[in-house]
């Protein structure tokens, strides 16, 4: 029996594929008819089914489509060795996306970004490091910072996070009295609390302590996350807060 060739609609019909990609493969001279009729209609034998079906595999595996013209020259064993270097770059794709799920996973049930591990698979440092690392450019050289750095140095990892949260505890209760004046007896006790932390870290006179609070009401990354804590403007309120505490 001779050999049927298939038209467009026939390719179409068999591997989903439209006619519209088909045409475009043929343009690019990736995947070209076996004959074209007087009338101009493309007609494929099955072998060139075949190699469709190897292109829309490799199209599958992330490869691009010149990519894939490249690796349909090669011989099998030379595809072997270029799929097994894609499955390594798919895997750090997939671990890079499943780290990306949870850390969104982690700021919607309201983790805030600065503790979120997204960066852990590229090489950016964590947002943690980073702060560090900009406090240390803009107050390296200021003898609060020196003090704060020896602290910080002798403390345990378990010391460290017992002092960020009792920080946290603390405007979580500046933002439950948001309902008050900044200037409130109860506000400026917890700006005394608030205080109190800091100096177990720093000598805070006054001058670092309107640096800090124009940083918080200022710097879009402070506000972030003050605000995660409250439906007003925590970071304008710590603000006027402190800077009452400071004039007083």
């Amino acid at each position: 029996m001779k050999k049927r060739l298939l038209a467009v609609k026939d390719i179409v019909q068999i591997t989903g594929v439209t006619a519209r990609s088909l045409h475009y493969y043929d343009r690019i001279h990736l995947f070209k008819p076996t004959h074209i009729t007087e009338k101009g209609y493309r007609l494929y034998d099955r072998s060139s089914l075949e190699k469709l079906q190897t292109i829309l595999i490799l199209k599958e595996m992330d490869f691009s489509l010149k990519e894939i013209a490249d690796i349909l020259k090669l011989t099998r064993e030379e595809q072997k060795q270029i799929l097994k270097k894609q499955r390594q770059a798919l895997l750090l794709r997939k671990q890079r996306l499943e780290n990306i799920m949870t850390a969104l996973d982690e700021y919607v049930s309201g983790n805030d970004f600065s503790n979120l591990h997204i960066f852990n698979l590229t090489s950016a440092l964590p947002l943690k490091e980073q702060y560090a690392n900009e406090a240390r450019f803009i107050y390296g050289e200021t003898e609060a910072y020196k003090v704060y750095n020896e602290t910080m140095d002798n403390l345990s990892v378990d010391e460290k996070e017992k002092r960020f949260s009792d920080f946290e505890e603390i405007f979580k209760q500046i933002a439950s009295c948001t309902d008050q004046v900044p200037s409130s007896d109860e506000v400026q006790r917890l700006i005394e609390e608030w205080k109190k932390n800091l100096r177990q870290f720093m000598t805070c006179d006054a001058e670092l302590l309107a640096c800090i609070a124009n940083t918080y009401k200022f710097d879009a990354r402070f506000k972030n996350y003050f605000n995660q804590y409250s439906n007003e403007d925590l970071a304008d309120f710590l603000y006027n807060a402190i800077m009452y505490n400071i004039n007083r």
